[in-house]
């Protein structure tokens, strides 16, 4: 039975008033002169602003701590206390990555994001049970929500033996991508570690999203070493780094040697634009072709009490870390947790445009920069054809 919708008097970034015709899933037709297909569901988005569904790309749906009682936070500021403090509560607390990553991401959805990118923790002690838990969300979520997972060693790889199986498991099991951490620093032998990684990445082809918090002189020097290897075996435009602080910390020219390699191999950046941390710069990445997005991280887990699962608000936030006040700079934000973010993950049949998956949403706003700014609450989610929130609530299954 074909399933159809049609979305009239919404406006596109530019302006133009135009309904959207969509069929089976996908947007079948878009512009002014769009009609509407036979017995199809009709609504009148009463002039909101038509936007793609968001991205997010980069976070940790299974270690969250999302609707439950406040976890109180008195962990050391390294980065080792974090892992160790997260291993310890998770041994005690009886977490349910199953239960936590459907909570956070019904959330998600809610408000507004359609594609997501979580990492999941891979480890000698939870082992696979976080990937168990997150695949079943996603096979939950599977009609509303496009989830990638990254099977990823917070507790360093090489550090902790085992690990490595455990990574291929992982990738064997259902991990569409795989991770990595701080080669350096965590593992302590950072050409060990990339050439382990590489080789678990080809071995099972799949693509890469490694942590680097590595800081200045060591992060560069990991990360001349990853483009070493991204170059070498052919993985140019499959490989994220994540977070990148040394890319902010860096003198200009040998910043810049860097970021043109980046480009040339088509490795994409992540970043979480923490107000803590020195960042990749932005705009410059955006000049030279990179591929930059945006994410949030952890959201009310062990390591952070902060962030919620809005991408508008992350976008917002990225705004403000990177100084962007003009109109035409705040879309570049938007673009962060939207194309660009679809692009770096990879996920296929994004955007405003005939053919592409049909994920759209509506907001009482009169430019994206406004609504980066001002996060109204989404008047109406559409996820794969189908509307699945209203005015920031998550709608019944339509029969």
């Amino acid at each position: 039975m074909t399933r159809s919708l049609y979305l009239c008097n919404v406006r596109l970034a530019d302006g133009q008033r135009v309904s959207v015709s969509i069929v089976d899933g996908r947007i079948d037709a878009l512009g002014a002169d769009a009609a509407a297909p036979r017995d199809a569901q009709i609504e009148d988005g009463g002039g909101a602003l038509l936007l793609p569904g968001f991205v997010e790309g980069h976070t940790h749906v299974d270690k969250s701590n999302w609707g439950r009682p406040w976890y109180r936070n008195e962990v050391g500021p390294l980065l080792t206390d974090r892992i160790g403090n997260e291993r310890e509560w998770r041994r005690t607390s009886g977490h349910d990555a199953a239960a936590q990553s459907l909570a956070l991401s019904r959330a998600f959805v809610a408000a507004g994001t359609t594609r997501l990118r979580t990492h999941v923790d891979i480890d000698t002690d939870a082992r696979l049970r976080h990937l168990e838990g997150v695949l079943a969300t996603r096979q939950t979520m599977r009609d509303t929500l496009d989830m990638q997972i990254v099977a990823f060693p917070q507790s360093g790889m090489l550090i902790r033996p085992g690990t490595v199986e455990l990574l291929g498991e992982a990738l064997a099991e259902g991990a569409d991508v795989l991770g990595a951490l701080d080669p350096a620093l965590i593992d302590g032998d950072p050409v060990a570690s990339l050439n382990a990684t590489l080789a678990l990445a080809q071995r099972y082809r799949k693509p890469i999203d490694i942590h680097l918090h590595e800081p200045g002189e060591i992060g560069a020097f990991t990360l001349k070493l990853l483009l070493d290897r991204v170059q070498a075996s052919g993985m140019q435009g499959q490989v994220v780094v994540s977070h990148g602080f040394c890319l902010g910390a860096l003198p200009e020219r040998e910043r810049d040697v860097l970021l043109d390699r980046i480009a040339d191999l088509r490795v994409a950046l992540l970043t979480s634009a923490p107000p803590s941390c020195t960042v990749p710069p932005l705009k410059l990445c955006h000049e030279k072709g990179i591929t930059m997005f945006g994410g949030n991280d952890g959201i009310r887990d062990t390591w952070t009490p902060y962030g919620v699962p809005d991408m508008l608000e992350r976008a917002m936030l990225i705004g403000m870390r990177y100084d962007l006040r003009r109109d035409d700079d705040l879309t570049i934000a938007f673009d962060c947790v939207s194309d660009a973010a679809a692009r770096g993950c990879g996920f296929a049949d994004y955007g405003l445009r005939v053919g592409a998956r049909a994920d759209l949403v509506l907001v009482d706003a009169e430019t994206v920069a406004h609504a980066v700014v001002t996060r109204p609450v989404r008047k109406l989610v559409v996820a794969n054809g189908r509307i699945v929130a209203r005015d920031g609530v998550l709608t019944p299954p339509r029969a």
